[in-house]
């Protein structure tokens, strides 16, 4: 294994890295006191990776198992306990725990916990994620096809 081809060639560097305070708003709230931050996305990255902060609240519970074919997907438990799926077993995940799920692997995560939980997600290569974050409560009352279509797009296949 080699490093790729230079991205960047001009010279001496460049004043360009992007800083984000913890005290930043989240992106997007979700039920149950839940939250995620979009830290890095495809977009700010060229397609690199996608990485964002999930924030479970108190029995948020989680999605069914599922996997994807042209990202993996790797959990680093920020505080809390997470449980992921590998496909054959549950594992309770805390802090500090990190697990990776490449393409086409078997996962599922969810916070059984009467506590909140926090995350970080890793996608790569870097996938346009935060459509199918926004979207994900709204899908749900959606006709089949179109639900369909939507997971197919956002290079989600559910197996439950």
């Amino acid at each position: 294994m080699s490093y790729p081809e230079p991205v960047y060639t001009e010279g001496s560097g460049r004043i360009s890295a992007e800083y984000r305070p913890a005290s930043t708003a989240p992106n997007l709230l979700t039920g149950n006191g839940g939250s995620t931050h979009y830290l890095a996305t495809a977009e700010s990255t060229h397609g690199e990776f996608g990485l964002y902060r999930m924030n479970l609240g108190p029995g948020a519970g989680g999605p069914a198992t599922h996997f994807h074919r042209t990202i993996s997907e790797s959990f680093f438990i920020l505080d809390g306990t997470v449980r992921i799926f590998d496909g054959e077993r549950w594992t309770d995940a805390t802090q500090g725990d990190f697990v990776r799920v490449p393409q086409g692997g078997l996962h599922a995560f969810r916070n059984d916990a009467d506590a909140p939980a926090s995350m970080l997600l890793l996608f790569t290569p870097g996938a346009p994620r935060e459509e199918y974050f926004e979207k994900l409560v709204e899908v749900a009352q959606w006709p089949e096809e179109e639900r369909a279509e939507f997971f197919i797009k956002h290079d989600t296949y559910w197996t439950d």
